[in-house]
């Protein structure tokens, strides 16, 4: 894809959603982590059904300890893997209270310290917390990236690092959520949405479908 069209690509998504954000609903920095490490092979659907009900109760490192390992499956039991991720969680909010004076902290090196955060879950953290250029490479940034030839890679560090380079710097704080959106609801993995597709015309997948 042309640097002109990847401009017109992300004007374009602008142009027809001017704020973006995660659908994965929070108030505060530590609430979006705790959502994002159960978002781990789940949807965003899922997780916030289980933390409405958990957030309420607790929402804070010293909350959630406080919860016990049981109790906090309880609240994320409806999640995949929440038996690991309950460990991870308690694991996490020991460090932050100890380290970080329960505070998230926004550098990488220390979000990827934590257990069951991994580069993915920090970039989520440090764009949509804290305002930061990063793209976290999920499977539908990962499709759309290849699927249009907006930044081609055969991993999800290797289109991460593309895309970094060939978004323009405009966009690029927005550019997570307008990829993820596009390919959750219009360039699915399967029966892609092309005939109403905001940048079919810049899009250099071969195979387009007529709706």
């Amino acid at each position: 894809m042309t640097p002109k069209n990847r401009y017109e690509m992300f004007k374009r998504f602008k142009l027809h959603n001017p704020k973006p954000t995660t659908e994965l609903i929070f108030c505060k920095p530590f609430e979006l982590l705790i959502a994002v490490m159960l978002s781990a092979q789940a949807t965003d659907v899922s997780v916030n059904k289980a933390t409405n009900k958990l957030f309420p109760i607790a929402n804070t490192p010293e909350k959630i300890l406080s919860l016990g390992e049981e109790q906090l499956k309880s609240y994320i039991k409806t999640i995949g893997l929440f038996n690991t991720k309950a460990k991870n969680i308690l694991k996490t909010c020991n460090i932050l209270i100890e380290r970080y004076s329960s505070q998230v902290p926004d550098h990488r090196e220390a979000l990827e310290s934590l257990p069951g955060v991994g580069r993915k879950t920090a970039n989520v953290v440090l764009n949509t917390a804290f305002g930061q250029d990063t793209i976290a490479v999920d499977t539908h940034i990962f499709r759309v990236s290849n699927r249009t030839g907006l930044a081609k890679g055969k991993t999800p560090l290797a289109v991460e690092l593309k895309l970094l380079e060939v978004i323009p710097k405009v966009f690029r704080k927005e550019a997570h959520h307008w990829l993820i959106l596009h390919g959750r609801y219009t360039c699915t993995a399967r029966n892609p949405k092309c005939g109403h597709c905001l940048i079919r015309d810049l899009c250099e997948f071969p195979n387009k479908t007529n709706f």
